[in-house]
């Protein structure tokens, strides 16, 4: 690694964005349920 690279990789700008590490299982389960209630308000208004 040369010093530019090092340099670089320390001014990185953060997004914000989400991180790599924390609990997959609990997004997988909101997405799903946030997945399932559209689905429900759906097919109650007659929408499908």
């Amino acid at each position: 690694m040369t010093a530019t690279t090092a340099t670089a990789e320390r001014l990185r700008t953060r997004t914000g964005g989400p991180k790599d590490d924390g609990p997959k299982i609990l997004e997988h389960v909101l997405g799903w349920t946030l997945v399932v209630v559209i689905a429900m308000f759906v097919t109650q208004a007659g929408l499908l």
